[in-house]
């Protein structure tokens, strides 16, 4: 790769500068995708309708945690930074952190064990931070504050030097069009970390096409929580992320979604 002058990767990965990079882009490269709900909502009212997303092949179903989206990014250099689902939050190192949503306090130690060893791209962890005063379901999980984390997904972003000089449109469209490389099932076994739980892997033409079938689907592969933090916890499960191997279809079907929905039509 050839590299400009000026740029934050001169010489090879190592040295890497994140000082000298655009960190708009940075935070737009290392973003998870937009997650739609699997039947289409109404934004008239919030309640589902009959379009659902489209998948083909199999299917990875896991649990959505009800929390906060964070990520832990491990750059070239070895160093990292923490950030929310849009912001990115804390660079190590650094002497004060954005408290926001307790990403920083939660997930730094973590984040210091991940970090350390330089690559040729960047690797993304994306994880839930949840419990505590987290979501509004945080009581599902533990009603004496306990907080904890899942890893669902990692991406791997390498030609830096190109993508780092993309207008922030580019970048999103790049994104949001299946740009970044995932880890596959094994090697996300393979990285050591508790995972969201992974409920099945099953063919698109067995997932449910109707309101009323995904409803009882999810009461079938999900009937309680299984990352609740202790005993206190009400138990009460939030949904499940359906995601495509390669990730060009992710969409999630929300327990509460399809309760609402169908109690309209009850009326």
């Amino acid at each position: 790769m050839g590299y400009r002058t000026g740029s934050a990767i001169i010489g090879g990965m190592s040295d890497f500068d994140v000082r000298a990079v655009d960190l708009n882009a940075l935070n737009s490269l290392t973003k998870y995708p937009s997650i739609p709900t699997y039947h289409e909502l109404d934004p008239r009212n919030g309640g589902l309708l009959p379009q659902a997303v489209p998948f083909s092949g199999p299917v990875v179903g896991s649990e959505k945690v009800d929390g906060t989206n964070s990520r832990v990014v491990v750059l070239p250099d070895g160093s990292y930074l923490l950030g929310s689902r849009e912001e990115l939050l804390y660079a190590q190192g650094d002497l004060i952190g954005n408290p926001a949503l307790g990403i920083v306090a939660n997930l730094r130690a973590l984040a210091e064990t991940l970090a350390g060893t330089p690559g040729d791209a960047i690797r993304v962890y994306y994880l839930e931070l949840y419990g505590g005063k987290i979501g509004g379901q945080a009581k599902q999980y533990s009603t004496r504050g306990a907080t904890g984390w899942r890893l669902f997904d990692v991406a791997v972003v390498d030609d830096l030097d190109e993508r780092l000089s993309w207008p922030l449109q580019q970048i999103s469209a790049w994104r949001e069009g299946g740009g970044q490389s995932w880890l596959t099932e094994q090697q996300l076994q393979a990285v050591g970390l508790e995972l969201a739980p992974r409920l099945f892997t099953l063919d698109a033409a067995d997932l449910p096409p109707d309101i009323e079938g995904m409803h009882a689907f999810l009461g079938e592969h999900l009937p309680r929580t299984l990352v609740a933090l202790d005993e206190s916890g009400l138990g009460g499960p939030e949904g499940i992320v359906l995601r495509s191997t390669d990730r060009a279809v992710i969409a999630k079907a929300r327990f509460q979604d399809y309760a609402r929905t169908l109690k309209r039509k009850a009326r």
